[in-house]
Parts: C-alpha cells; sequence; structure tokens
C-alpha cells in the first residue's frame, strides 16, 4: 500500500480557497475521520489537531487525456507466450506483488493506497460539532458591562495631542486661507494685468499709475503674508466613543455523583463528557463560568480536582445535589443575564424515595431557569429508578431535558452527539 502525504505549507494563505474547496468536498470522510480519531484518543487531545487519512479511491475524479492515437507495432522483447490478438488474463489473487502493507509483502492482490494530510484545532473542532447546535440560546441583558470597544465617531476641535489628525488639520487650514484670501487674490490678479498691459505698451505707460499699482500690489502681498499658514481654529482631533460590546455569558454546572458505587472509571468517562460540553459551550459563548456539585447523601460545591479525584463513601440522595444548583442559579447566576446548562453524570443509583423529590425540583424549580439538562447515566446495567423518573420529565420538557445512557468510553462522543443534535424547524 502506497501513501501520500500532503506536507505542504500553507505560507501567506495562498492555498486557503483550495483548501476550504477540498475539504468541503470530502466533508463526509473527513468527518468520519474525526469521529473516529475522538473515539481513540484522549480527551485532553481533544483541542489538538489531527492527521486524517481518506482512501485515495475515494479522491478519484474523472479526467481527459490524450491518447497515442494512429495505428503502430510494437515488439515486446522476450514474449514467447503471446502473439498479437491474444488476451492476456488478469494474475490470480496473491499473484501481483502490490500488497497491503507500506512497503512489505503480502498475500493480498490488491492494495490500497490513502492520502493523508493535516488538519488544525479549529478545523478539528469544526468538523467535531459539526450538524450540533445549543439549544434555547437566547440573548441576554447587557448587565454589569465591563467591555466596551472603541469606535472612531469623526473629529472634535479639542482633544489631547495623540489624538491630532495632521491631514483633516491642514485640509482645515488651507480651506480658512482660500476662503479669508479670495477677495485679495481677485485683487492683485486685476492690478497685475492692468501694469501688465502698460508695460507692454510703452507708449502709453502713465508712471505715476504704475507706481500706485505697485504700491497696491505689495500692499496685498503683504496682507496675504499676515494670514497663518495655521490656526487653533483649524486643529481636528480623532473623536472615540466607548460602545458597549454584546458578551454572552454562560454558566455550566457539572453535577456527579461521588458515592461508593461510583468507580474512578466512571467519573473519567464523565470527565470526558464534561469537556466536551465546556468545549462546545466554547464556540459559542466568550465568558463561561463553571460549577461543580458533587453529592452523596449530601451535596457540596468543590474545585475541580475533588470533584473527580475525592473518594467518598456512602448511599445517594441526587435531591440534595439539585437544591444546591437551584440556590446557587438563584443567588449567583439570574437567568435574565446567563444562560444556564446543566450536566449530570451517574451511575443510576439513588435512594428509591428520593427520585420523586428530584421530579419536584425539576419540574417546579430548575427548568424553568435553565436552557438546557442533560443527564448520562453511565452503566451497562438496566436502567435504575433515577432514570424511569427522568423519562417523565423528558416528556414534559423535550425541547430542554434530555438524556442518554454510557455503557463504555466509546460511547461518549455518540451520545454527546444525540444530546446536542440539531433540530429540525
Amino acid at each position: 500500500m502506497s501513501m501520500i502525504i500532503d506536507r505542504r505549507l500553507n505560507g501567506k494563505n495562498k492555498s486557503t480557497v483550495n483548501r476550504q474547496r477540498f475539504m468541503n468536498r470530502y466533508r463526509k470522510h473527513i468527518k468520519k475521520a474525526v469521529s473516529e480519531a475522538v473515539n481513540k484518543r484522549s480527551i485532553t487531545d481533544v483541542e489538538s489537531g489531527s492527521s486524517i487519512t481518506i482512501p485515495k479511491r475515494d479522491l478519484s475524479e474523472p479526467i481527459f487525456h490524450h491518447g497515442a492515437g494512429g495505428k503502430h507495432q510494437q515488439v515486446m522483447p522476450g514474449n514467447k507466450e503471446f502473439i498479437a490478438g491474444d488476451r492476456i488474463k488478469r494474475p490470480p489473487s496473491g499473484g501481483g506483488q502490490g500488497g497491503g502493507g507500506q512497503g512489505q509483502a503480502s498475500d493480498q492482490g490488491e492494495g490500497m493506497d490513502e492520502f493523508t494530510f493535516q488538519i488544525n484545532h479549529d478545523e478539528f473542532l469544526e468538523f467535531m460539532f459539526d450538524g450540533l447546535e445549543l439549544p434555547n440560546m437566547r440573548e441576554k441583558q447587557l448587565h454589569d458591562m465591563v467591555e466596551f470597544k472603541t469606535h472612531q465617531a469623526g473629529f472634535t476641535t479639542d482633544g489631547p495631542p495623540d489624538r491630532l489628525n495632521i491631514v483633516r488639520s491642514l485640509r482645515s487650514a488651507h480651506a480658512r486661507r482660500i476662503a479669508l484670501s479670495g477677495g485679495t487674490r481677485r485683487d492683485i490678479r486685476k492690478l497685475k494685468r492692468e501694469l501688465r498691459e502698460m508695460e507692454v505698451q510703452p507708449g502709453a505707460m502713465d508712471e505715476e499709475r504704475a507706481t500706485y499699482l505697485r504700491e497696491q500690489l505689495k500692499e496685498l502681498n503683504g496682507k496675504l503674508k499676515k494670514l497663518p499658514f495655521i490656526d487653533d481654529i483649524d486643529l481636528r482631533y480623532n473623536n472615540f466613543v466607548k460602545v458597549p460590546r454584546p458578551s454572552n455569558k454562560a454558566v455550566m454546572f457539572c453535577v456527579m455523583d461521588v458515592s461508593g458505587s461510583m468507580t474512578q472509571e466512571i467519573k473519567d468517562m464523565a470527565k470526558r463528557f464534561f469537556i466536551l460540553l465546556y468545549l462546545f459551550l466554547q464556540r459559542s459563548y466568550k465568558q463561561i463560568e463553571v460549577v461543580f456539585i458533587r453529592h452523596h447523601t449530601a451535596a457540596k460545591e468543590v474545585d475541580e480536582d475533588d470533584f473527580f479525584y475525592s473518594r467518598e463513601t456512602g448511599g445517594t440522595i441526587v435531591s440534595s445535589a439539585l437544591d444546591m444548583t437551584k440556590d446557587i442559579i438563584t443567588k449567583r447566576y439570574s437567568p435574565n443575564d446567563w444562560n444556564i446548562y446543566v450536566a449530570q453524570a451517574s451511575d443510576g443509583d439513588n435512594w428509591e424515595g428520593d427520585s420523586s423529590v428530584c421530579s419536584k425540583i425539576l419540574v417546579n424549580g430548575l427548568m424553568p431557569l435553565v436552557q438546557y439538562f442533560s443527564y448520562v447515566e453511565i452503566t451497562d446495567r438496566q436502567h435504575q429508578n433515577l432514570w424511569r423518573e427522568y423519562e417523565t420529565i423528558q416528556g414534559n420538557f423535550p425541547d430542554s431535558f434530555a438524556m442518554e445512557q454510557i455503557k463504555s468510553a466509546a460511547d461518549i462522543y455518540p451520545v454527546f452527539r444525540k444530546l446536542f443534535e440539531k433540530k429540525e424547524a
């Protein structure tokens, strides 16, 4: 199998258009390769680019070319088996020298050429999240806005020296001099014309009149020289105004069961899911805050390290975490100013009597506040009572509540796509 590797540099964006055309043409193949790469690599490498390999047979296109043309005869030296008109049979499988490996012998009669090229971080995420969308994304009020973008808004007659616009100032000075000296220049041209006519006709020369004209010209020229080249009223300064720039904000609540039944393997899969959601939110929001809430019989807000790696024992009461989430939203994240997303991960275990309490908290308190609530049950067992209770909630909030099951690490990315797949209008 031969392999073609594209190592050409995209210097000064000279081939950007061709690259985009190529990636759009083979979008389906690249998207499939990105999906396979996500399932194979560690979640810590998701933000980096990737090498994408496409079978060369999928790149072939019909072309026109010139044939040999005309009639000709050719003698092949050493041919003792065939004469003109014989049809040469295809070699049996395994008889050829092509192989399935790269430069190695093979017992396969056919090989596959591949085309490999590199995509960067942005392109990788573009294909990774292609077809996904943030549900119920809303425009929030510009509350406590601290970001402003400066725009030039014309010119002003006063300002600091560093904002002086030299071109505008000189243009204003030139216009002022023309306006103030217009009449004087017309008088000068008239006097010069009369003096010139007297000089070209010596017989008609009136010395007294000529002397008067010269004195008038001298006086008018002196008047022009007294006009200042630039005056304070000519100065023009760049005028800048600060315009509030919308900065949509989002908060992501990570809620996870850390009771004794949650193994480190389950926590690692939950972490991968949470990081995927965070990367997805980054594509739509500039400011994102993350709140980590863990729970067993009681809930607690913690940092990321404690959230994923601290060990706890005991039972499970999910309602404590939902109550804390609602309280934090009420105190710190007003739904008028924040887009709120909640992601909950659990192995499905919950105290039997608590599942109905969770349902009441979600329906009456939490769901009206959030844009989206996603629940993943990480287990290869049958669904637990919490899943059955959540199924009822999903029926009441089909656009803002989603739930899926993850059985292995390979399910994380497909499940994520199901939770956030673009809904048809």
